[in-house]
């Protein structure tokens, strides 16, 4: 039946914070190897491009409108909470979760010893299968000199019964 699917796209890109003072977080998984990302969160592009293909695809507009960076209740935040957040919005508009994709543009660290980790916690969060990808930019731009991370995420939504 027509509209019983809808599909969003999430984007997200962050900068090294430059200390070693922050973890970095990814996919809702701490990485011990590397200083964090920059952010008014903890920064996990993964969790937030994810989010923001779910609220996309629900039709409720982007991350930026439910979770701004100049409101201080998400200074520091876990950004599982914020893509639980994202979910339980779509699931008030009637819509849940039948996979997602995200794909990782890093140089380092590696992310394959992290990745099922990543997946496994990721669908816990959204309430739906998500898999986890990781690819380089192969030295170019500031993505390929290691200088931060960016997630490219989709999501596919289906109405509730």
């Amino acid at each position: 039946m027509a509209g019983d699917t809808r599909v969003g796209l999430g984007f997200d890109v962050h900068p090294f914070a430059g200390g070693e003072g922050r973890p970095l977080v990814l996919g809702g998984v701490l990485l011990a190897e590397q200083g964090g990302l920059g952010g008014h969160s903890d920064a996990d592009v993964v969790c937030h491009a994810l989010a923001d293909a779910i609220l996309g695809a629900a039709g409720l507009g982007d991350l930026g409108q439910h979770f701004p960076d100049s409101d201080p209740a998400w200074e520091g935040a876990d950004s599982t909470a914020i893509l639980a957040r994202a979910s339980a919005l779509a699931s008030v508009s009637g819509w849940g979760l039948a996979n997602a994709d995200c794909s990782v543009v890093l140089e380092a660290p590696r992310l394959a010893p992290h990745r099922e980790a990543m997946a496994q916690r990721l669908s816990q969060v959204a309430g739906g299968p998500v898999s986890v990808k990781a690819k380089r930019a192969e030295g170019l731009g500031a993505l390929g000199r290691a200088e931060g991370v960016a997630c490219l995420a989709v999501a596919l939504l289906e109405r509730k019964a």
